[in-house]
């Protein structure tokens, strides 16, 4: 369907010749607007931007070059170029005093500099101007994301409720998208009146259930929306291990020494997975066997006796100064 598309796009070219030029910004806009919709094939999505900024600089059209470049960010995943393309672009758009386009392209620096983890200029994007309702649930989509990643996940629920309110107001499906990264932080919202309308729970349900068959089956089962998402898939990652580590120890647990094939069937995973993840004990490879030692008791005799040693000392210094005041 993207190849389709690019024909299509390819063949207006004629025709936006004969078009007034802000009828022909709308018009690509409203193009591209659908074939952003289209999931996956990025290098189509990349060729046909690159396509269209050329035929802009031969057509002259200096601010819709500029809109296509702001597409072409968002399509590619090689952050760094990016940001030196967002760099260019921010200059030219600061210089014609474009508002609603420089907040778009200070959205797609956010979130260029988030998948090249600088958090904190990550931040200063997201929060650089206001705009229209659709651009501020995106930026508070953007600011939850954020605050995610640094576990404040009180302050970043509260800017997800806000992108999911105000995309449901609109109308917007990307209101499955701010509840998809809530439900990452917190199960109960699903019982909520704006989550109802949208809700999906598999994944949180086989997390809550700690059943790594049942994470896998609704991890497979929406694959397509999981691959096309870097929040998901990182926070999905960090759950998936988690869990693994949960039931490796729950497994491991009531043994002293223990086969590794017994592990990996009990978990259903591979043997060479599992001799990855195993985070304590003495694996003999020799045997395939892994040697669990209890976790060794912290003396605190040490620690009680400093205490007792300074309370000591305190006294005496008391002492001393009740002493100094009667002489």
């Amino acid at each position: 369907m993207a190849a389709e598309f690019a024909d299509l796009v390819n063949q207006a070219k004629v025709v936006f010749n004969s078009l007034p030029k802000a009828k022909t910004a709308k018009i690509l806009k409203s193009l591209m607007d659908l074939f952003t919709e289209i999931p996956e094939q990025h290098d189509i999505k990349i060729r046909v931007c690159k396509e269209l900024i050329q035929w802009c600089v031969d057509e002259k059209r200096a601010y819709l070059k500029q809109t296509m470049e702001a597409r072409l960010v968002s399509f590619a995943r090689m952050y760094t170029d990016a940001i030196s393309l967002i760099n260019e672009l921010l200059r030219e758009l600061k210089r014609m005093d474009d508002k609603l386009m420089l907040v778009e392209v200070h959205l797609l620096e956010s979130k260029s500099f988030f998948a090249l983890k600088n958090i904190p200029k990550a931040r200063t994007s997201a929060n650089a101007v206001y705009c229209p309702p659709v651009m501020q649930a995106q930026l508070d989509l953007q600011s939850g994301i954020l605050y995610a990643e640094e576990k404040d996940f009180k302050t970043a629920l509260s800017y997800l409720y806000e992108a999911l309110e105000g995309y449901s107001n609109l109308e917007d499906k990307r209101a499955l998208l701010a509840l998809k990264y809530m439900l990452l932080y917190v199960h109960s919202i699903v019982h909520g009146k704006l989550a109802v309308k949208y809700a999906g729970i598999e994944i949180a349900t086989a997390y809550q259930h700690r059943s790594l068959k049942e994470f896998d089956e609704a991890t497979k089962k929406y694959h397509v929306q999981i691959r096309e998402d870097l929040i998901i898939q990182h926070h999905l990652n960090e759950l998936y291990e988690t869990l693994l580590e949960q039931n490796l120890t729950r497994i491991i647990e009531p043994y002293s020494r223990v086969e590794v094939a017994h592990i990996a069937k009990m978990i259903g995973l591979p043997i060479q997975t599992v001799e990855r993840k195993l985070f304590y004990g003495i694996l003999d490879q020799g045997n395939g066997c892994l040697e669990v030692f209890d976790e060794p008791q912290v003396d605190k005799t040490f620690e009680m006796s400093i205490d007792t040693i300074k309370h000591m000392g305190n006294v005496v210094e008391s002492l001393f100064q009740k002493a100094a005041k009667l002489g």
